[in-house]
């Protein structure tokens, strides 16, 4: 399909799974009646964003991948024909636990799971207490509607990931995302930090050739420290903004793609013809020495 449409559902959470849960199948159904095919859901969208601390008491809101949440949402997924793309804490066993994104099809069909394979560590950030990083490489899914490539988060700062990706044959990128503002910061500072985060995703679009769609939550969180700056977007192939949401605001947004303009923008730009890939080898150190 050429043309296709993508619905973003940007919310805020509560301390309550079900609440989550339900708002955001509400947020899928909304999108579909807006004629989304494919409903991406943001990071970690059936609790609030527990990284903040490291609590033993939070692994007990990891669940098993495929289990209950893709259950409940390949269900919403087939009644309404819809692809969903959901990021959830993943126990792959006993004291082994993920970030993950699964990917169930149009007809409820699991598709299968991406591991987050950048985990950061930050104040407020504190992932690689809870997270083992990814061991199934970079993935693509091949949707009714499209060929989805999903990276977490972290990831979006990585043009490995996003390259890898695309070269695997990735028509959209989709970055699941909980990233937010210090409401001790000044304006300044959460200006520049945004801005950041937005432009080296649209990077990715251009450098790949392919749309980028990123999906980040809102509101207050950690007894209101923490500021979830939403800013939902959707990036063309050459880093045109498509859709840029609220900060502040629980948004449902579908906006239309024409996946024909990632043949329009590789040839007129063709960075895939020009890559020098016998000269890559050095990205695989960790540094590069003088000596």
């Amino acid at each position: 399909m050429s043309t296709i449409k993508i619905g973003l559902v940007q919310m805020s959470c509560s301390g309550s799974r079900e609440e989550n849960m339900a708002k955001a199948i509400e947020g899928i159904r909304d999108a579909a009646q807006k004629g989304a095919q494919i409903v991406c859901l943001q990071e970690l969208f059936t609790s609030l964003y527990f990284c903040d601390v490291e609590d033993y008491e939070n692994f007990k809101l990891a669940e098993s991948i495929p289990g209950e949440s893709t259950d409940r949402l390949s269900v919403v997924a087939a009644e309404l024909n819809v692809v969903v793309i959901a990021s959830l804490f993943e126990k792959r066993a006993q004291g082994l636990y993920h970030n993950t994104t699964a990917v169930l099809d149009a007809d409820g069909a699991y598709l299968g799971k991406y591991r987050k394979m950048h985990i950061p560590d930050d104040p407020a950030y504190y992932e690689k207490f809870y997270f083992t990083p990814g061991d199934l490489g970079y993935k693509i899914f091949k949707t009714k509607f499209a060929t989805l490539g999903v990276l977490i988060c972290w990831d979006q700062w990585y043009p490995e990931a996003a390259r890898i990706t695309a070269l695997m044959g990735a028509e959209i990128l989709f970055y699941p995302t909980a990233i937010g503002w210090s409401t001790a910061q000044d304006e300044a500072t959460n200006t520049e930090q945004y801005n950041a985060w937005q432009t080296i995703q649209r990077s990715h679009a251009i450098a790949n050739g392919v749309h980028v769609v990123s999906v980040n939550r809102v509101g207050l969180e950690q007894n209101g420290l923490m500021k979830f700056w939403g800013g939902s977007f959707v990036s063309n192939p050459f880093g045109t903004l498509l859709h840029k949401g609220s900060h502040d605001n629980e948004e449902v947004a579908v906006v239309e793609l024409n996946l024909a303009k990632t043949d329009q923008y590789r040839t007129h730009w063709p960075f895939m013809r020009d890559r020098r890939i016998d000269s890559y080898q050095p990205i695989t150190k960790r540094f590069i020495d003088e000596d």
